[in-house]
């Protein structure tokens, strides 16, 4: 299902550039937002009030907007008025514009975090869109068409894990006492039997995180029986929160599934899920994953996850 955000965080073309290498934004344009009228162009915005913003289009089949919301708060400085990096002036303001409900709530909600976090008061806009303008054509794309030029984001924070979850060394798995049939799936790739897990017909709200490493894997949002034995989910909680590897073993090509950060077996990823999830399932062995309830999460260190349900968000 393709939905749209426009975030707005100094000069539009580092921030386009940037989310154009997260896995499920579709498109983006560059433009003009939530200023004085719906006409402007790029020498006119300290008269017209415009903020350069990328609307984002995405698939939430692959990506939540949490995720997205979650990743510009790492490239920007919510602290600072009408300035990121080198880029001073109004144009340049921190804005986070919404086309929906939900996606105000979940802004809100990481905006109060940050604040809550730093102790300091965040200066971003959170505002319904209005008066949007593209953005000249040589704007588009820019630093594909320029690789050279200017951007004040540092991109190497795509390659840092959303997770804050820290891969255990030997000693520590040993420390952790788990039973031998979890190890042997998570750590030598065994298989449980069909229809043991209590994770299978299991329907409670919360988060599914790697058994060893605790780092957060699933949403129970997007848990569904998919009558194969196994707990099955249509997507990870985040896109970086699950390894891909190709399966060779038993005479066929499967795709092999791990956690990012401990790099443990989970199971395999299929194309038969449900169509209007976008048609994967995660089928995941339950003896490699724990269970903490959504109104656990915070206590137990996961408070930034509660912006992944909907049963949250819809009530914040």
């Amino acid at each position: 299902m393709n939905k749209t955000i426009y975030l707005a965080g100094g000069c539009f073309w580092g921030v386009e550039a940037y989310f154009q290498k997260v896995s499920g934004i579709i498109d983006t344009t560059v433009g003009y937002a939530n200023g004085d009228g719906d006409k402007t162009n790029y020498h006119n915005l300290s008269i017209t009030h415009h903020a350069e913003a990328v609307k984002i289009v995405y698939d939430s089949n692959v990506i939540n907007v949490a995720e997205i919301i979650e990743r510009y708060f790492l490239i920007i400085n919510p602290f600072s008025l009408n300035r990121q990096g080198n880029d001073i002036g109004q144009q340049y303001r921190t804005g986070i514009y919404y086309e929906d409900e939900y996606t105000k709530k979940v802004a809100i909600f990481f905006k109060d975090l940050i604040a809550k976090e730093n102790n300091k008061k965040v200066l971003i806009e959170i505002e319904q869109i209005k008066n949007f303008v593209v953005a000249e054509e040589y704007h588009q794309d820019y630093l594909i068409k320029n690789p050279s030029g200017y951007c004040h984001l540092d991109f190497s924070k795509l390659e840092v894990p959303l997770s804050r979850a820290k891969e255990k060394t030997v000693d520590e798995i040993k420390s952790l006492n788990l039973d031998i049939q979890s190890l042997d799936i998570m750590l030598r790739q065994h298989t449980e039997h069909p229809f043991t897990s209590k994770f299978n017909e299991f329907d409670s709200v919360g988060l599914f995180v790697d058994k060893i490493s605790k780092e957060a894997l699933f949403s129970s949002e997007d848990k569904f029986d998919a009558g194969c034995g196994w707990p099955s989910f249509t997507k990870g909680i985040t896109t970086d929160a699950i390894n891909y590897y190709d399966d060779f073993s038993h005479n066929r090509h499967r795709i092999e599934v791990k956690s990012a950060i401990q790099n443990n077996h989970l199971g395999h990823v299929f194309e038969d899920g449900p169509k209007n999830t976008g048609g994967k399932r995660y089928c995941i062995n339950g003896l490699a994953l724990d269970f903490i309830p959504l109104e656990e999460l915070a206590k137990e260190g996961y408070t930034k996850y509660l912006a992944y349900f909907k049963k949250f968000i819809e009530n914040y």
